[in-house]
C-alpha cells in the first residue's frame, strides 16, 4: 500500500491521537471531540492540549471539522495515513478462515461457479460489494478442440481447456467444408497447438499455417480458415458483482446521485474491470480511498483488492467496495484470505482443507 504518510511528520503523541480519532470515527461514524479524545486516547494531557494538537493535525489536511461541529472527522489523506502506518492488521482467526472454506464449493463445480461464489462470500463477510474478475479462456491452456457443422457456412468450435472449462464458439466461414475436412483441421490443430494458451496460439497458428508450402497449404485450407475464426481476439473478460444493495444501507452513505453513478458503473463493468486488472498486476493488497483511483464513481468509496491465480499465473483480482468509513482492520484481512483460498481452490480443483 501507499507510503505517502512520509509527507506528514507527526510526533508520537499526535500519531496516537490521530489513531484514536480515526478508530472511533470508523466505529461510530460521528465527529470526535477533543474532550472525548482526551479520555480515550490513553494520553495524560488536558482537553486544551488535545485541541492544540488536533489543530496542528487539521492544518496538515488529515482531519476536518464538518459544518459547525466541534468534533473532527478524518479526511481521505488522514485515512490513507491511518491505513499505511497506524493500522495494526491481524490475520483472520482460524475459525473464520475455516468458515470461509466451508462457504466455497468443494467439488463438482466449474471455475466460473467458484469465482461467482467467491464474490458472494466477499459481500457476505464484509457486508459491502464483492467483486471478482473472470479471466478469459486465454488464461487456461487449451486441451483439445472439435469442429461440428451446424449450417452450410457455420461451424461450432468446441474448445476444452486444461482447467475443465468448455467454450463453444459459432464460426461464420467463407466456404463450406465437409466433416472430413473439419476433422483433419481439428487433428492438425490439436497435434500442433494443444497445451498452449489461446493468446499464445493466436500469435503462432496463422503465421505457421500460412507459411507452409503450397501443397500443404491446399490440404489445410480448412485449418487455416477455422483457425482464423476460432482464435480471433476474445471479448473483454467478465466480472461478478455481489451485494450492491449493501451500499444503500450504509449509515453515512453518499448522496443518491453518487450512488446511482456507481450502480451504473457496476452495470457497464468496463471501467471497473480495467481498474481491477491493474490491481491484478500488483502483488499484495491494493487500497484506493475516495478519488485516489481516478475513477469518478468511486469518489466517496474505498476499494480494497488483491490478485488471485493458479499454477503461479495471475488470473485476475478480487475486491470489496464500501464507504470510506469502513472497518479496514477487518476488510483487508478478509480480502487477503479470500484471495488465498480462491488461489488454493483453483490450484487443487476445490477449496483447501
Amino acid at each position: 500500500m501507499s507510503e505517502r504518510h512520509h509527507q506528514h511528520p507527526l510526533d508520537a503523541r499526535a500519531r496516537q491521537l490521530l489513531r484514536a480519532l480515526i478508530a472511533q470515527y470508523l466505529q461510530e461514524g460521528q465527529p470526535v471531540g477533543s474532550r472525548t479524545l482526551s479520555r480515550s486516547a490513553g494520553l495524560d494531557v488536558s482537553p486544551a492540549t488535545v485541541r492544540n494538537i488536533m489543530a496542528d493535525i487539521e492544518e496538515l489536511g488529515l482531519i476536518a471539522s464538518p459544518h459547525t461541529s466541534a468534533g473532527r472527522v478524518p479526511t481521505a489523506s488522514g485515512l490513507r495515513l491511518f491505513v499505511d502506518s497506524l493500522l495494526e492488521l491481524k490475520p483472520l482467526p482460524r475459525g473464520a478462515v475455516m468458515q470461509m472454506q466451508r462457504e466455497l464449493p468443494r467439488d463438482s463445480v466449474t471455475p466460473r461457479e467458484l469465482l461467482g461464489n467467491a464474490s458472494g462470500l466477499l459481500s457476505a463477510m464484509t457486508h459491502f460489494v464483492g467483486l471478482v474478475t473472470v479471466p478469459g479462456a486465454a488464461d487456461a491452456p487449451l486441451k483439445q478442440m472439435e469442429f461440428v457443422t451446424i449450417g452450410p457456412l457455420r461451424v461450432l468450435a468446441i474448445l476444452v481447456f486444461a482447467d475443465g472449462q468448455v467454450q463453444n464458439r459459432v464460426l461464420n466461414l467463407s466456404q463450406r467444408f465437409d466433416a472430413r475436412a473439419l476433422e483433419h483441421a481439428a487433428n492438425y490443430l490439436n497435434d500442433h497447438y494443444a497445451g498452449l494458451r489461446l493468446d499464445e496460439i493466436r500469435t503462432r497458428v496463422l503465421a505457421d499455417l500460412r507459411a507452409a508450402g503450397s501443397e500443404l497449404n491446399r490440404l489445410l485450407d480448412a485449418a487455416v480458415e477455422v483457425a482464423a475464426e476460432t482464435f480471433a481476439p476474445e471479448p473483454e473478460p467478465d466480472m461478478f458483482v455481489s451485494g450492491q444493495t449493501n451500499l444503500m444501507s450504509s449509515e453515512d452513505g453518499p448522496q443518491i446521485e453518487r450512488l446511482r453513478d456507481l450502480f451504473e458503473a457496476f452495470q457497464r463493468k468496463r471501467e471497473l474491470l480495467a481498474l481491477l486488472e491493474g490491481c491484478a498486476r500488483s502483488p499484495g493488497v491494493r487500497l484506493f480511498i475516495g478519488d485516489e483511483s481516478g475513477f469518478e464513481p468511486l469518489k466517496g468509496y474505498s476499494l480494497v483488492s488483491a490478485p488471485y491465480g493458479a499454477e503461479g499465473h495471475v488470473l485476475g483480482a478480487i475486491g470489496v467496495i464500501g464507504p470510506t468509513r469502513m472497518a479496514y482492520h477487518s476488510v483487508i484481512p478478509v480480502v487477503q484470505a479470500t484471495a488465498r483460498l480462491l488461489t488454493d481452490a483453483l490450484n487443487r480443483g476445490g477449496p483447501a482443507t
